[in-house]
């Protein structure tokens, strides 16, 4: 795209403005020696052209919903529709849930967002002794098809969007939200939502796995398998980057670690039997966004480009939405401080525009207070404005991939891009990203990455507003959201009403038809749907599989 010729003019410019800048320094020094990026990459003090000499505008660029997606996967983006505004929630009670996702629906929130209490996430039911004392705390205590049916009583499945936030019992929640859909009239081909259903970074990153690798596998293509013929609409995968860079990753091994853990998923899936082309359409990616805006949206720019060549070149894919990487962003959690937390609407806001100038296609805000605890219902509202406020008033959606062409944005995307594809070179090297979980590469990555970062914050070299600078003397914080403990009691009884309410022996029939089924090769999602369908509670069809599959172990070495 540069001429050689006027890249050695604009080298010979640069040099001399190095030379005239050198002299100035000495009278007026810079306010650093060193300039680094959010995650310490380097940040050179001028960009130009010949930052980015191979620039080729076909190649690295294209046009906007056209491989390689650089700059977008649809061809208007948010001129023909904003993305989508989905606010994450889930406390408590499927009934105080039910309360809050009927709010944010009247806010203008565009789709929900379920968050699920820890025993749910690590499948066991409210009355099991590991979920004493934290049933409802995180998110909603889900226990059977019966409280589905009252998390999303009155809310219409074929009109709205809903992603949940499940992980190692994904099968089971995607199985109950089909049955309350069905209850409802709707049938699956209506349904329209994501669920999580990533294991690889809960063994990474987040920690709420339960079976091993191989069986964790199988359940994640045996739902690829069901919806591409059953929930076409559905997106049956999450591939989550998000909680990666929250355990303290750079953007780059955000980046280079979610590919290669989609990389295992379009892996296993084939080796399943799978047609790439069937499967990889309903693929999603879930990301972070943290406050150095122009390495936030270069590191989005990146991923899209590179997961576009890893389908076509690695996977040898051949319709065009298997390259096209979509994905829902979420604002950085752990950038939230728990000192002078209206500071935290400042970071969000940030966080929500780089989302959009790097082209995300849903969005959820956090809120102020959620370094302190779950949000309440004004501090949700001000997070889902920040999105409607930069969606109306701000200007960054009305053209697409407004950054395009600047020189610094051109080649940090190349750099970060580069930088993943050796990570995932890596990995590779080491057998894959099941491999190199396992002996714990990929988690002391992002140990030294974190350490490095707040030694960096410590040491002050860093500055977090309000935390190591600038801070107040501040009263402690009022209003919060707190959750009764009675809750766990309540779910309790709930199980005990329900085992006396249903047919307990057509329960024992599916319960035992499930585990004949995960003794063998069947698909199992028509089996799980089964006991769901019958009122079999999480803890019962996730303890039939416990029991076959066993548990994963963490073994690796550090």
């Amino acid at each position: 795209m540069f001429e050689k010729e006027k890249l050695a003019q604009i080298k010979e410019s640069f040099d001399s403005y190095n030379a005239k800048m050198e002299k100035s320094l000495e009278k007026r020094p810079e306010r650093k020696t060193v300039f680094e990026t959010g995650s310490g990459a380097p940040v050179n003090r001028l960009y130009t052209p010949a930052d980015i000499p191979d620039f080729d505008y076909m190649t690295d660029l294209g046009i906007p919903g056209s491989y390689p997606y650089t700059r977008g996967v649809q061809t208007n983006m948010y001129r023909g529709r904003f993305w989508t505004m989905r606010m994450y929630a889930g406390f408590a009670t499927a009934e105080e849930s039910n309360k809050r996702y009927k709010y944010l629906i009247e806010q203008g929130s565009m789709g929900l967002s379920v968050a699920f209490d820890l025993p749910t996430q690590i499948g066991y039911d409210s009355d099991h002794p590991l979920s004493e004392g934290e049933v409802g705390k995180v998110g909603v205590a889900i226990d059977s098809l019966a409280d589905m049916e009252i998390l999303f009583g009155g809310i219409p499945l074929d009109k709205v969007s809903t992603s949940m936030t499940i992980n190692a019992p994904a099968s089971v929640l995607l199985a109950m939200y089909i049955a309350v859909a069905e209850k409802q009239g709707v049938t699956p081909d209506q349904l329209r939502g994501t669920i999580q259903n990533d294991i690889l970074k809960e063994y990474i990153a987040r920690g709420t796995y339960i079976f091993p690798t191989e069986p964790s596998m199988r359940l994640i293509t045996n739902i690829f398998e069901y919806c591409s013929k059953e929930v076409p609409q559905w997106n049956t995968i999450s591939i989550s980057g998000y909680h990666i860079r929250e355990a303290g990753s750079t953007a780059a091994q955000e980046v280079g670690f979610t590919l290669a853990d989609g990389i295992a998923y379009v892996d296993a899936a084939i080796k399943a039997g799978l047609d790439v082309d069937t499967f990889a359409p309903r693929l999603s990616f879930f990301f972070n966004a943290h406050n150095d805006i122009l390495e936030e949206v270069a590191k989005f720019r990146a991923a899209r480009r590179l997961w576009a060549k890893i389908m076509k070149e690695r996977f040898g894919a051949k319709d065009a939405k298997s390259m096209a990487l979509k994905f829902h962003t979420q604002t950085g959690g752990s950038t939230l401080t728990a000192q002078q937390p209206e500071n935290n609407i400042v970071r969000v806001a940030i966080q929500t525009l780089a989302a959009v100038l790097g082209g995300t296609q849903s969005l959820h805000t956090n809120s102020k207070d959620e370094a302190l605890a779950l949000p309440t219902e004004d501090s949700v509202r001000v997070a889902l404005r920040t999105q409607q406020i930069v969606a109306y008033e701000s200007g960054a959606a009305d053209t697409v991939d407004p950054l395009a062409g600047s020189y610094y944005i051109e080649a940090k995307t190349k750099e970060i891009e580069e930088a993943a594809m050796e990570y995932i070179k890596k990995i590779d090297e080491i057998g894959g990203a099941p491999k190199a979980i396992d002996n714990g590469y990929i988690q002391q990555e992002i140990m030294d990455a974190a350490y490095n970062y707040q030694k960096d914050i410590e040491a002050g070299k860093r500055i977090i507003v309000g935390m190591n600078k600038f801070q107040i003397k501040e009263e402690a914080p009022k209003g919060l959201l707190r959750v009764d403990p009675s809750v766990g009691e309540l779910q309790k009884q709930k199980l005990v009403d329900l085992r006396a309410k249903r047919d307990n022996s057509l329960v024992q029939q599916k319960l035992e038809a499930l585990r004949t089924a995960c003794q063998g090769d069947e698909n199992l999602m028509p089996f799980i749907l089964d006991a769901v369908r019958a009122y079999g509670t999480l803890g019962e069809i996730c303890g039939v599989m416990r029991e076959v599959f066993g548990e994963y172990q963490q073994s690796v070495k550090l």
